[in-house]
């Protein structure tokens, strides 16, 4: 048995047992992204991952579904963080504006999260790998829609109405979601992979937003 399997002893409190837990399912997600990004996602296998941290395929499935559950791990840390940000968003502020402000608020807090567990520049080439295989673009396109839901439900308590009677929730997030996922291909489909061209991008489509949608677009009428 390797280091990183050896159970804590009778003397270690549930503190200590977390965060060895914790230590070895960010482990697992650093070495999964690595080899992702550095031979493929179909070429990588679960055995190979636990190998890259020592520890049996056993406790690779103590922490995760499959592959695609690692591949997405990180997604669901920022998911979870923008999450509570919109939940945190002063109730004054309009439906679109309050979910504009927690990423663009959020972004860094959001950004300090994912790189507790991976570099941010291993980050960034998952999401590229992820826009190039058509078997993660899938699952992240079925797993942004769930995304969407918990989002418009949180919108729809937020304002007080029936997320399944009013159509606006589910219509503003996914306005919103699909100026993102622009967002989001643009990026990908450049030459500058840094978190810090994604925030510019990201920010200029948000404040691209309200512009879009308020009253004409022509400067003068014939």
């Amino acid at each position: 048995m390797s280091a990183a399997e050896t159970e804590v002893g009778p003397d270690s409190g549930p503190g200590l047992r977390e965060r060895k837990k914790q230590r070895t399912r960010d482990a697992l997600v650093r070495a999964a992204l690595t080899l992702f990004t550095s031979n493929g996602y179909e070429h990588t296998t679960v055995d190979e991952i636990a190998e890259a941290v020592e520890v049996s395929q056993r406790t690779f499935f103590r922490y995760f579904a499959g592959k695609e559950d690692a591949a997405f791990a990180v997604h669901r840390i920022a998911e979870a963080h923008f999450i509570q940000a919109v939940r945190g968003r002063p109730p004054h502020e309009a439906p679109l504006e309050a979910l504009r402000q927690a990423v663009l608020e959020g972004w860094h807090t959001i950004h300090e999260a994912v790189e507790s567990v991976v570099p941010a520049e291993l980050q960034m080439r998952m999401y590229h790998l992820i826009e190039s295989t058509p078997t993660l673009l899938a699952a992240h396109m079925r797993r942004s829609a769930e995304t969407e839901e918990a989002v418009a439900r949180l919108i729809a308590e937020r304002e007080g109405v029936d997320v399944d009677r009013d159509l606006r929730p589910r219509v503003v997030v996914a306005l919103f979601s699909g100026l993102m996922r622009l967002a989001e291909r643009r990026w990908g489909a450049g030459s500058d992979m840094s978190v810090a061209a994604m925030h510019e991008l990201t920010s200029t489509y948000l404040d691209a937003m309200g512009p879009a949608l308020a009253g004409s677009w022509r400067t003068e009428r014939p």
